[in-house]
C-alpha cells in the first residue's frame, strides 16, 4: 500500500487552518469597555495624545476597550449603556446639550458605571458664552474655577488617603512636573473624600497663586458612581511620570467596577 507524503505546501496551509482557528476560540471576550470624552486641540493637545497613546497600550494590557470621542453631544442613555466607565480626558463642563447632561447625570447617580475626571474638568463657571452647569459643580464639591499658574510648575503631591484603590502601589509623597493648578472660590473638602492635596510650598518656580489647602485629587462618595478627579493634566510630561500612570491605571480598573 503506497502512502501519500503530503507536500510542504499542503502542510503550512494546515497550520494556518488550525492557528487561525485556534486564535478565534481562545481570544478575549473585553472584561469591559471604557468612554473616553476627550478635548482636542488647544494648549493641552500634548497631553490628551501622549494620554491616548498609553490608554491604548493600558487597555491592550489589562483586556478592555476603548472607544474615544470629541464632543459631549454624541452622548445619551443608549450610548452610555455600552459603557462601564466614562474617563473625561479633559472636556470641559460646558457645551454639553440637555440631552448629554441628563444621560451624564443619570449614569452617575444611579451608578450605571463609573468617572475618571482631568483636569480641565474642573473649569467651572462662565466660558464661551455657556452659563456654569451647577450639577457638575455640586458632583466637582461645589466649587467654581478661578485661578490658575499659567506658567505651569512642579511641586509635591501628598497622599493622604494611602489605603484608597486609586493609590494601591504609590509613594506617600510624590512630584509632578509641569502643570497648571488650578485655584477655586472655595475648598472642595467638605462635600468630597480628599485622597491628595500638593503641597504648595513646593512650586517650581515659586508662585503667589494658592489655595492654603489644596486638594488635587478626590472623590465624592455621595454619588453611586465610583468616581475619581485628578487636578493634573496640562503637559504630556505627566504621562512620562510612572506614579501618574500607576494611579490612573488604578483608577480605572477601580471605577469600572460596580
Amino acid at each position: 500500500m503506497k502512502r501519500k507524503i503530503l507536500k510542504p505546501i499542503t502542510i503550512i496551509g494546515i497550520l494556518v487552518i488550525l492557528l487561525t482557528a485556534g486564535s478565534n476560540v481562545f481570544a478575549k471576550t473585553p472584561n469591559f469597555k471604557a468612554l473616553v470624552l476627550t478635548e482636542r486641540g488647544g494648549q493641552h493637545e500634548g497631553f490628551v495624545v501622549a494620554a491616548l497613546e498609553w490608554l491604548n497600550v493600558f487597555a491592550s494590557e489589562n483586556n478592555f476597550e476603548i472607544t474615544v470621542i470629541n464632543h459631549a453631544n454624541d452622548i445619551d442613555d443608549a450610548l452610555l449603556s455600552n459603557y462601564k466607565v466614562i474617563i473625561q480626558l479633559n472636556y470641559p463642563p460646558y457645551t454639553w446639550n440637555e440631552k448629554s447632561k441628563d444621560a451624564f447625570v443619570k449614569y452617575i447617580e444611579e451608578g450605571r458605571g463609573g468617572w475618571i475626571g482631568f483636569h480641565h474638568a474642573t473649569l467651572l463657571g462662565e466660558f464661551d458664552g455657556y452659563p456654569m452647569w451647577n450639577w457638575f459643580s455640586d458632583f466637582m464639591g461645589g466649587i467654581r474655577f478661578e485661578n490658575y499658574i499659567a506658567a505651569t510648575a512642579s511641586a509635591t503631591v501628598n497622599v493622604e488617603d494611602k489605603k484608597h484603590p486609586v493609590m494601591k502601589g504609590v509613594p506617600a509623597s510624590f512630584s509632578i512636573p509641569d502643570d497648571e493648578w488650578y485655584t477655586f472660590n472655595k475648598n472642595p473638602r467638605p462635600n468630597v473624600h480628599v485622597i491628595a492635596t500638593v503641597d504648595e510650598s513646593t512650586y517650581k518656580p515659586i508662585s503667589a497663586i494658592k489655595m492654603g489647602d489644596h486638594p488635587v485629587i478626590w472623590t465624592n462618595e455621595k454619588m453611586k458612581a465610583r468616581n475619581v478627579y485628578f487636578l493634573m493634566g496640562h503637559h504630556a510630561n505627566l504621562v512620562k511620570t510612572d506614579v501618574f500612570k500607576i494611579m490612573v491605571g488604578n483608577a480605572i480598573l477601580w471605577a469600572s467596577k460596580k
